[in-house]
């Protein structure tokens, strides 16, 4: 493929990639500031080819994996499994890891505290649950086991058991806590967790219940009078 660049064109549909021309023929794409550094009439070899076409191939699989984390942080056998998917070999992913990872962009310590943290606010899960979750997305065993270290399972049930409560209030004292138990239980925390906290919850919905019943014949008395 050795030959001497002829045209350098910004591509048509990504004015971040340029096509560089050999001997009047299209030969690859490169990165915009990778080919700033080429000129018309330079003669390029296959070394020097080779050399900057797997550049490019590192720097694409670069910004796919940077699209990739703007949804939200990864972990990194997620970034991996991502690029493996579309075809990216797999030196050229390690590569991009690594220097995803040297920037701070792929942390799975950081990823783990994330993740730990994001379910605590917003969906509750029993330390059994994240544990399992983390594993899935390959977060080694060490680093799941310190982010969990200092989790507040009874805390954390607390919270997912208040919703659950509200929408469960109606129901007989068995069934309610047949129901939240089991609530409880699919978010992973444990049955010495749960038992407790089900009466817990079973006592406040009551007392809420009595409070509404006695506002309820206050306001019915006043306007008997």
């Amino acid at each position: 493929m050795a030959g001497t660049v002829t045209a350098l064109r910004f591509q048509k549909r990504n004015k971040n990639r340029v096509n560089v021309y050999l001997d009047g023929q299209f030969a690859f794409g490169l990165a915009a500031m990778e080919a700033a550094r080429l000129r018309v009439g330079q003669t390029l070899g296959d070394d020097e080819i080779a050399r900057l076409q797997r550049q490019d191939q590192v720097e694409r699989a670069y910004e796919r994996a940077l699209n990739f984390l703007s949804y939200r942080p990864r972990s990194e056998a997620e970034v991996r499994r991502n690029l493996r998917k579309k075809g990216v070999e797999d030196e050229v992913v390690e590569v991009a890891i690594e220097r995803l990872a040297r920037v701070g962009m792929l942390d799975d310590r950081e990823f783990a505290r994330y993740w730990v943290e994001n379910r605590l606010q917003f969906n509750p899960r029993g330390a059994r649950a994240l544990g399992y979750e983390l594993r899935q997305k390959g977060v080694p065993a060490s680093i799941i086991a310190d982010a969990l270290a200092g989790f507040d399972e009874e805390a954390a049930a607390r919270q997912a058991s208040e919703a659950g409560a509200r929408r469960l209030a109606h129901l007989e004292p068995d069934a309610f806590r047949r129901r939240l138990g089991a609530y409880l239980a699919r978010r992973g925390f444990s049955y010495a967790v749960i038992a407790p906290l089900v009466e817990e919850m079973l006592d406040a919905v009551r007392c809420e219940v009595l409070s509404d019943i006695d506002r309820i014949s206050k306001v019915r008395d006043e306007n008997n009078e």
